[in-house]
């Protein structure tokens, strides 16, 4: 069945709606941050989980011992996943929770490379670990969105 975005939508022998690739990705992508932000609230997975800090780069617990995280920080992260669950709902917002949050994360990393690390300009907090991983987030959402809509469209005939 033709959907306004371009995309198809099939039914499956339930009669249910089956989700398209780039729903499915933008689904996975949110459940991956509802789960990093809730590991970040558990002692043991974060290490110097007593030294979290609300925000701020004062925090010094470190999800899997290496991210920099904080409530702040893991409080994002179970909003972020969220959004991309509620935004897999349909394949042109699951398209722009891709992109956009690509962009996002994009730009964290930017901003990642020009704050001081030890200074209240860091109130997310992030380290070296964080901005490589923001670098990878941005990129890899951003393509998965793109990529995953051409081939939509290339299998339904359509263009964006």
């Amino acid at each position: 069945m033709p959907q306004p975005d371009g995309g198809e939508v099939t039914r499956s022998n339930s009669g249910t709606a089956e989700r398209t690739d780039l729903q499915k990705a933008a689904m996975a992508v949110g459940a991956v941050f509802l789960l990093v932000g809730v590991l970040g609230f558990i002692p043991g997975i974060t290490s110097n989980y007593g030294d979290m800090s609300f925000a701020g780069h004062h925090s010094e617990a470190k999800l899997l011992g290496i991210f920099q995280v904080s409530v702040l920080h893991n409080i994002v992260h179970l909003l972020f996943g969220a959004a991309g669950i509620a935004m897999a709902r349909q394949a042109r917002t699951a398209y722009l929770y891709l992109v956009g949050g690509g962009v996002i994360y994009l730009v964290l990393w930017l901003y990642g490379l020009v704050i001081g690390k030890e200074s209240s300009a860091n109130f997310v907090p992030v380290n070296n670990a964080d901005n490589w991983l923001h670098l990878l987030l941005g990129l890899g959402m951003i393509a998965a969105g793109v990529l995953l809509s051409r081939r939509a469209a290339a299998a339904t005939g359509t263009t964006r």
